[in-house]
């Protein structure tokens, strides 16, 4: 299942309905009142339509309202009818984001609208009563993710790279959506032809019925109205760059604390933790969650708190200058647009590295990962795979695909994993018959065409000499990461050799890069313990920092 905030299996959703529907008091509804404004509609009035921004959480006070989902197929399925007590709303309403559903009065309505700032004022001004508001919310948006009813529809065949490549965007980003599988389906087959897409070309159709061939993720973000496009002059007091733990730690804490902040992420918020199957030693978690699960939960509160979201939307550079009416710094996005901060926080974390080894870029999608999700599981049920690398995220990768896969083959540079893994995966590891570790092992080649992807994968045994090659079509890699810093070349902030930010060396706090004013946190941080704790914890201790900048009249 695709979790947006947590773990809830399909058939427990039914039995959180009263969660995901609850029936408000009178009295409930009565303190609503001042955080909102009294609205009547006649019968047949569309209160909300399916990918177009909603105005708001409604409250039902008189008559009843329709919700059902539409794709951009037509094809509707009818989800609940909301009366007096009920409220129609899901997660992306805090934000104002485009509705995910249909919402049509079947006779003369009373409503409450709540504007999604006037429904944030109310959560935090009225906590218990917020409380059972964001459970619900959260609940409905997993509830569309597994319906998989709504939002756009994805069109291909499951060979195309591109499908996989937009299912995982869509998936990291907690948006619903619905695949029809062209090589079973007579319509889609015949609508891909007349689109004119190549053999392996998917489609997009977002809900308003636009048609969209093989698009990039931001293409499609815009076409469902993830993006916004407005220009955004106002002066933010943090900008976020990267809505990993790290990044989504800062803006939970900065906007909590009444700083006005905006966090940008050129593709998906979670960062590598959010590919994270289970993370199973994070701090007052004793079952494990996975790394969509919890960040999912600080996203959804950073978005609480009021911090602005920008995903997907791609920095280009910083500029230190200064030279604004405000003294700001400024951030350069690559679709021409330009955001003003006060402070600036590097939250970019790192890109995947790709080792040498001829033709990896060329399978890429097409039975190279660089993350393991259940989308790749699917792929790889019953057959064998090999992963390679000795960190902890290889291990939460080897442990998962161990049950889905007939064998999990795990190749490592060393001579063995207690040098760069945790005990307990190591342990778990060494008890999973399925996983099959060869140390002193080097990936050396990779074979295949470019209709059917990869088929084999050779490596060597560094001690014995011995080179082997396996009939495999899904290799996965997770031999660590280079930081993502190129956005900041233009800035000339201090970086290590390996090109990770400097930070508290001649600075005024420990987290400061060697420009003031911009911080650094995460993975992108020279000499941070890359765990996700303690990216959150420094994202918690930048917050701390920022006031103490903010408050010197540094800016």
């Amino acid at each position: 299942m695709a979790t947006f905030d947590n773990d809830v299996p399909p058939s427990e959703l039914l039995s959180r309905r009263h969660q995901m529907f609850p029936v408000l008091a009178d009295a409930d509804t009565a303190r609503m009142q001042r955080f909102g404004t009294l609205q009547t509609h006649k019968r047949g009035t569309c209160l909300l339509t399916a990918g177009e921004p909603g105005p708001g959480l409604f409250v039902l006070i008189k008559g009843v309202i329709a919700v059902s989902q539409r794709d951009g197929l037509g094809h509707v399925t009818p989800i609940v009818q909301h009366s007096r007590g009920h409220f129609m709303g899901e997660v992306g309403t805090l934000s104002g984001k485009p509705s995910l559903v249909d919402g049509i009065a079947l006779d003369n309505v009373e409503v409450l609208l709540l504007q999604p700032s006037q429904l944030r004022a109310l959560i935090i001004a009225e906590a218990d009563l917020g409380e059972r508001l964001v459970r619900a919310l959260i609940l409905r948006r997993v509830a569309l993710i597994e319906a998989g009813a709504s939002g756009p529809v994805l069109i291909g065949k499951p060979v195309s790279a591109d499908l996989m490549r937009l299912q995982n965007f869509l998936r990291r980003n907690g948006e619903p959506y619905h695949v029809v599988d062209a090589s079973t389906d007579a319509d889609a087959a015949a609508l891909l032809e007349q689109s004119g897409a190549g053999p392996n070309e998917p489609l997009a159709v977002c809900p308003d019925g636009t048609v969209l061939v093989n698009p990039t993720d931001n293409a499609l973000a815009r076409c469902i109205g993830m993006v916004d496009s407005v220009a955004h002059d106002e002066l933010f007091d943090v900008a976020v760059v990267g809505a990993g733990p790290a990044g989504l730690s800062t803006a939970v804490y900065a906007a909590s604390e009444g700083l006005r902040v905006v966090v940008l992420d050129c593709r998906a918020y979670g960062g590598q933790a959010g590919a994270s199957a289970r993370i199973e030693n994070y701090f007052g978690f004793p079952t494990g969650i996975s790394g969509q699960a919890l960040t999912g939960r600080a996203y959804v509160q950073a978005q609480k708190f009021g911090a602005e979201m920008l995903i997907p939307a791609e920095v280009q550079s910083l500029d230190c200058a200064r030279s604004g009416p405000d003294r700001e710094l400024a951030l350069r996005l690559s679709d021409g647009r330009r955001l003003r901060a006060r402070t600036v926080v590097v939250a970019s974390g790192a890109r995947y590295r790709r080792p040498h080894v001829p033709r990896l870029q060329e399978f890429e999608g097409r039975g190279v990962w660089y993350w393991a999700s259940a989308l790749e599981a699917t792929l790889c049920a019953q057959t064998d795979v090999v992963l390679v690398g000795g960190g902890n995220s290889a291990g939460q990768a080897a442990v998962f695909l161990s049950q889905h896969a007939a064998k999990v083959t795990m190749l490592v540079r060393g001579p063995g994993l207690a040098a760069s893994m945790s005990r307990y995966l190591i342990d778990r590891i060494e008890a999973t018959p399925n996983i099959e570790l060869k140390p002193h092992t080097a990936l050396t080649a990779l074979h295949g065409d470019a209709q059917n992807g990869l088929a084999a994968v050779c490596w060597r045994d560094d001690r014995a000499a011995v080179h082997e090659e396996r009939p495999l079509r899904n290799l996965f890699m997770f031999v660590g990461a280079d930081p993502e810093t190129g956005w900041l070349d233009g800035c000339d902030i201090a970086v290590d050799t390996s090109g990770f930010v400097v930070t508290g060396a001649g600075a005024s706090a420990a987290l400061e890069s060697s420009i003031p004013g911009v911080f650094a946190v995460g993975d992108v941080r020279s000499g941070s313990v890359k765990r996700v704790g303690g990216a959150i914890g420094e994202g918690a201790a930048a917050v701390a920092q920022i006031h103490q900048y903010l408050a010197a009249g540094s800016v």
